[in-house]
């Protein structure tokens, strides 16, 4: 049952972020304020925003923030886990202070208004909205190809995610309750969310440009963040290595009978270029088949050690503030 005015928490992971940071501070500060004076939510709602190990001076300024800043929490990561770590730590961290909780990036290229949307959702009954993107204009056409590619091929691999929608969603409180009980390493929370069910919905807006800074998922990082939630989620891929040695098998089986063919014709003319070839095919398919393997059997490893997904640091709180005072 939806709580009326819920308390909101913005959870906002943070690495490297010193130059977009005060923009993102205010422009969230000034939402959080306008949605309190229009009742919307309640005036212990709050902004965390969580330091993913920065190298830069991040972490002085949410600091400095949370000083003059009530609205403001801090989470302090002690290392650089990744930013579905991060964000998974902040949403654990804000489990039991909050109604409702919404994830968004801290470059703010997400539609900040479209919050307000979500939590209208939330008091229609829903405990998972998603923000979804209607179009990818800032987009550059290789990054707006590759992303679009991405979402329809985890679809092929039967892996179950909204279509062009990152990490800008509202969860309810038994919603993160249930989040928590997902207790695998490698965390994929596009893929993980959709599982948890209960009744959702989408809110559709335009990004924006980036206010300031880099991106932090250079085509590297974008790559290994795909494989890292192919692999986590389905084993298609496994399943697709039988199907080619099959096929493989097969298409040897009609060359081995061509050949017994040109034998008995006196057809037969000696060459390698054949030979060659067949031996660099299958040597590649078996090299990547054994990769894939492996990173199957990685996960596998990286899980049996239950090692802790991150270790924070310092939590500043309201509870800390009172200590403070």
């Amino acid at each position: 049952m939806s709580s009326f005015p819920a308390v909101l928490y913005i959870v906002v992971p943070c690495y490297n972020e010193c130059e977009v940071f005060p923009m993102t501070a205010t422009e969230l500060t000034k939402l959080v304020i306008s949605l309190i004076e229009k009742g919307k939510i309640s005036d212990k709602s709050r902004i965390l925003f969580v330091d993913d190990g920065s190298k830069d001076n991040t972490w002085e300024l949410i600091n400095a923030e949370y000083q003059k800043n009530h609205y403001v929490c801090a989470l302090k990561l002690a290392g650089n886990v990744g930013h579905q770590n991060a964000l998974f730590a902040g949403l654990m961290a804000a489990k039991g202070n909050c109604d409702i909780a919404v994830s968004i990036d801290a470059d703010l290229q997400d539609d900040t208004q479209a919050i307000v949307q979500m939590i209208d959702k939330y008091y229609e009954g829903c405990d998972i909205v998603y923000g979804v993107r209607s179009a990818r204009k800032t987009d550059t056409f290789f990054k707006r190809t590759t992303a679009q590619g991405f979402y329809r091929f985890m679809k092929g691999m039967g892996v179950k995610t909204i279509y062009n929608h990152a990490d800008f969603r509202l969860m309810s409180s038994r919603a993160i309750e249930q989040l928590g009980n997902y207790e695998e390493r490698n965390m994929f929370l596009r893929g993980i969310v959709p599982l948890i069910g209960y009744k959702t919905d989408c809110v559709y807006y335009e990004r924006k440009e980036r206010l300031a800074g880099e991106s932090k998922y250079p085509l590297k990082k974008m790559l290994a963040f795909a494989i890292d939630g192919i692999t986590s989620f389905s084993i298609k891929p496994i399943t697709l290595i039988s199907a080619v040695g099959i096929i493989i098998i097969i298409v040897s089986m009609i060359a081995a009978i061509y050949s017994l063919i040109s034998y008995f014709c006196g057809n037969t003319t000696p060459g390698w270029t054949s030979l060659i070839l067949s031996i660099w095919f299958l040597g590649g398919v078996q090299l990547v088949s054994i990769g894939l393997i492996g990173q199957y059997i990685g996960k596998i490893y990286v899980e049996s050690k239950h090692r802790p997904r991150y270790n924070p640091e310092i939590f500043l709180s309201d509870e800390t503030r009172e200590e403070i005072k």
